[in-house]
């Protein structure tokens, strides 16, 4: 027997299973296939991972019914503090401020810890009406100009568009032939939360140095770490291997050697996560009755924190090119979404590639320049004004 759907989608990821919610939401019948167990998550440890999410991405979340269904508070980020700097110094004093006031009363975004939005995804996914999931599964996928054809097991399922959503070693986009540039950075991004002495009053720091940047963004407290901050800790490949490896109260005091006593004392909270940075993007988001979202189609330096907020994009977008469609499928609609996405992440890429190359380096110079800039920047409202908004995914 075949079961008839209208858009499959491979990968439950954040981005996968938002964009699925979204679409059953809206009507669309929708098979989502992962090969992790999605069962649903009662309680999970808290583990130091957290997401930046912009004041833009925000409207998929509430189409998929997860923004309300958070079991942990977002903190919101009132305000972001750019410096650049060198090991063991205090900050330029040509830094960059950004306060939200200057753009409205909203956030710039919110810092969400990653178990948060998987609990309410999991649970939402088992309750979603025109939404059918299968995890833990595979899916052989056959894509014809008519329709494409999903063998899960001994079932079989049709739709008329299939999204990859599984990452950036996305199968479908490789067996579709489509081509993929990566970008390799030779820098490794050591991922912690800490608990701190002060208060973070909601302000982010993008502190850049080096060896990479330092990055320190503000989280909902809880009982046991009153003060918590997510930190992204970014080196060059072999130091960052060496910190990680470190005992938690040395690798403390590299912290605070890059802090300046901005926090107070601080303390692990958590454990660690090393992930090894790249960019990567598509030649082109889709094929014969195939889309790509979020990493399958690009992936980004984490300099601002934007990879995930861009995949919430092309899912917003693939969502609103959608609306009314008598074919989910159709090439012209598919193009239409490429025209929308690809040229907005290729200038994110390109922006953040350029400024995590421009900032880690010690060439004098260089330095100055971009010092001067920070506080050029900070003394044109109007530019400034655009970062702010482009921060918030506006």
């Amino acid at each position: 027997m075949t079961t008839t759907h209208d858009i499959a989608i491979i990968g439950a990821g954040p981005v996968g299973g938002t964009l699925a919610l979204a679409l059953a939401a809206r009507g669309w019948r929708v098979l989502l296939v992962d090969r992790a167990d999605l069962s649903p998550m009662e309680s999970a440890d808290f583990d130091g991972r957290a997401y930046a999410i912009s004041a833009g991405s925000k409207t998929i979340m509430e189409w998929a019914g997860i923004w309300d269904r958070q079991p942990y508070a977002p903190c919101p980020i009132l305000d972001i503090d750019v410096t650049d700097g060198k090991l063991g110094r205090a900050p330029s004093p040509l830094k960059l401020h950004f306060d939200h006031r200057a753009v409205g009363e909203d956030p710039f975004g919110w810092i969400i810890e990653a178990r948060s939005i998987r609990i309410a995804l999991n649970n939402r996914l088992h309750e979603a009406e025109n939404l059918t999931l299968r995890a833990p599964a595979e899916a052989v996928v056959e894509r014809s100009a008519e329709q494409v054809l999903l063998r899960i097991g001994a079932e079989e399922f049709t739709a008329k568009l299939v999204v990859a959503a599984e990452g950036r070693k996305s199968p479908l986009r490789d067996q579709a032939g489509i081509g993929l540039t990566r970008l390799p950075y030779h820098q490794t991004a050591v991922i912690f939360a800490i608990d701190h002495e002060t208060p973070h009053n909601g302000v982010a720091l993008e502190h850049f140095l080096p060896g990479g940047p330092f990055a320190v963004l503000p989280m909902t407290g809880t009982p046991e770490h009153p003060n918590l901050s997510a930190v992204v800790f970014t080196e060059r490949d072999a130091t960052a291997q060496k910190l990680y490896a470190m005992e938690p109260e040395p690798f403390m005091r590299e912290v605070e050697k890059r802090l300046n006593n901005r926090l107070g004392r601080v303390a692990l909270a958590g454990r660690r996560w090393l992930y090894p940075l790249s960019a990567q993007y598509a030649s082109r988001y889709y094929d014969t009755r195939l889309a790509l979202v979020g990493d399958a189609a690009h992936g980004v330096h984490p300099i601002a924190g934007q990879g995930l907020n861009l995949g919430y994009q092309d899912a917003e977008a693939l969502v609103r090119l959608l609306e009314g469609a008598a074919d989910p499928g159709a090439p012209a609609l598919l193009a239409r979404y490429q025209a929308a996405r690809r040229p907005i992440n290729m200038a994110m890429l390109l922006g953040m590639d350029t400024l995590d190359r421009l900032f880690s380096t010690n060439f004098p110079p260089i330095r100055l320049a971009r010092d001067l800039g920070l506080a050029a920047v900070e003394r044109m409202p109007r530019l400034k004004k655009r970062f702010m908004l482009a921060a918030m995914g506006r």
